[in-house]
């Protein structure tokens, strides 16, 4: 018999061993000897009071054993002479397309712009010691794409667009850990996710995939609104059937060969603020009520903030315990942040995007000549802005939290984790009002909701600009495109996704859909 209950830990009983096995023997009212195994299903952590709980959802196996194998199977296909999708893109909505193709039995044919995880390395190390930005080997650009070296933030609020458990579980076939089948809010960090995306690739090209690195898409050829074939920008042209687009939501010479092509895009909402670093000891002490160094079975704390500012929400983004800042941009001459955590989130610092929701049809009039690339076109101004007030290299503008608030320049900055540098700005007066106005309302907020977290301890560091794509490819409800037929706009890039889950899902759907009409 197996029963499923939910059991309530604090910190003394965590300690000891066969905690659970106690608890659930006395929720059940059988003993311990009839209890073959407690499975933990769920774990969360409950830090609103002063006792912290831990919050277990547990199988319990009473006089029966726990099956060994999970209840997902990956069944790979050898398809080397089968019929080709071809895939644009080899981020987290490409890698799961091509997967999903050779389930299905036919061959993808992988083309990304980057360079794979291994060669990736040298041009990241380019960019925070030397500024030099290769605009097609970056943080964003290059096998496994923007996810590779971030944290590998696994929480996704799109359970309905497809089987999240199922990308958990193919994650863990590929060597992920089984806890993030477990955790709450799991994560695998960015120092384990590169050997995961190598396994990714050594298992395409095993069951006979193509995978092809720096081979930038620079042009489509359409007749008579079919997509014919693509051409590269080594000079190569290739003839295709379906064609899977997964490039990212940095993709934008992408966005503006659709565009100077006509072919149909729409501007869309999105979200542009700053990161902001804190010690993560502060974090700690204010989410775990405690003073000096946390418990050791505490995680590096997190925290989720919103606040309304003049109807939009200002809110936090891409929360990074125990993480470091890093350098995101994809073309020489801008500056943009983002934030990732090693598997420990063991650094001594904590950041986190603060943005503020952008309203495409109100906020962006003088950018009404840009048409469907608006969007674009406002975020690329700040990213310059950014840069010049960084000093003209991937250091970045600065300031301290309470004198960006004030409206003050700060004299001098906290230590950071951002690897290029910082450089004081006056990131109040930078930031157009519709951004810096209700930035500095909603971290006076945020310091109300959470008492310690409003100090001129943490940096402000601009900005944070890619938090999703300010355009949408439009798709029909067979996920093909609009207008033109054998194109499938897919994960983030297509404005379809928000993260590594939802961007996989959609890459399996569109792998699905693709093979319709072979």
């Amino acid at each position: 018999m197996v029963k499923e209950i939910q059991l309530r830990v604090n910190l003394i009983e965590e300690r000891k061993e066969n905690a659970l096995l106690y608890k659930a023997s006395q929720k059940l009212g059988v003993d311990k000897s009839e209890i073959s195994a407690v499975k933990v299903l769920r774990k969360s952590i409950d830090a609103r009071k002063k006792e912290i709980i831990f919050n277990y959802k547990v199988a319990v196996y009473i006089n029966e054993q726990v099956p060994e194998k999970s209840d997902y199977a990956f069944e790979y296909k050898d398809v080397s002479h089968a019929k080709e999708i071809h895939i644009i893109g080899f981020g987290p909505a490409g890698m799961y397309a091509a997967l999903r193709c050779i389930e299905l039995g036919y061959k993808p044919i992988v083309l990304e712009r980057g360079k794979n995880v291994q060669d990736r390395r040298r041009d990241l190390k380019a960019i925070n010691q030397d500024h030099i930005v290769n605009e097609d080997s970056n943080y964003c650009f290059g096998e496994g794409g923007a996810g590779t070296y971030s944290d590998g933030k696994l929480y996704t609020r799109s359970l309905k667009r497809g089987d999240v458990r199922r990308i958990f579980e193919n994650l863990v076939f590929h060597g992920a850990t089984d806890q993030i089948l477990v955790d709450a809010h799991p994560h695998i960090g960015t120092n384990k996710l590169p050997k995961i995306i190598e396994n990714i690739r050594k298992n395409i090209l095993k069951y006979g995939g193509e995978i092809h690195f720096e081979s930038k898409v620079t042009n489509f050829k359409i007749k008579n609104n079919k997509l014919l074939a693509i051409q590269l920008k080594d000079g190569r042209e290739m003839a295709v059937n379906s064609v899977i687009l997964a490039t990212g939501h940095s993709a934008r010479d992408i966005y503006e060969l659709l565009h100077k092509k006509e072919i149909a895009l729409k501007a869309k909402s999105f979200a542009m603020g700053v990161r902001v670093e804190h010690p993560q000891e502060i974090i700690d002490e204010i989410q775990y009520h405690c003073s000096g160094q946390r418990d050791e079975l505490l995680p590096a704390a997190a925290y989720s903030l919103v606040h309304q500012v003049k109807n939009r929400g200002v809110y936090s983004f891409c929360m990074c315990p125990g993480g470091f800042i890093v350098p995101a941009a994809t073309a020489n001459g801008e500056v943009v942040v983002n934030g990732m955590s090693p598997s420990r989130r063991n650094n001594r610092f904590a950041n986190s995007g603060i943005v503020v929701e952008l309203d495409i049809d109100k906020d962006f009039k003088k950018y009404e000549q840009f048409g469907a690339l608006k969007g674009l076109e406002f975020q690329k101004d700040l990213e310059k802005i950014s840069f010049f007030a960084g000093g003209r290299t991937q250091t970045a503008p600065a300031q301290r939290l309470v004198d960006f608030v004030d409206g003050k320049l700060s004299s001098d900055l906290n230590d950071c984790s951002y690897q290029p540098g910082l450089n004081s700005a006056p990131i109040h007066s930078l930031l157009p009002k519709i951004i810096g106005g209700r930035l500095r309302k909603g971290f006076a907020a945020f310091g109300q909701k959470m008492h310690g977290y409003y100090t001129n301890e943490a940096n402000i560091i601009g900005v944070e600009s890619r938090t999703s794509s300010p355009v949408n490819i439009p798709r029909k409800e067979t996920l093909e495109h609009t207008e033109i037929e054998g194109l499938f706009p897919c994960g983030e890039g297509g404005g379809y996704a928000g993260g590594i889950v939802s961007a996989a899902m959609d890459g399996e759907r569109c792998a699905e859909a693709a093979i319709v009409g072979f």
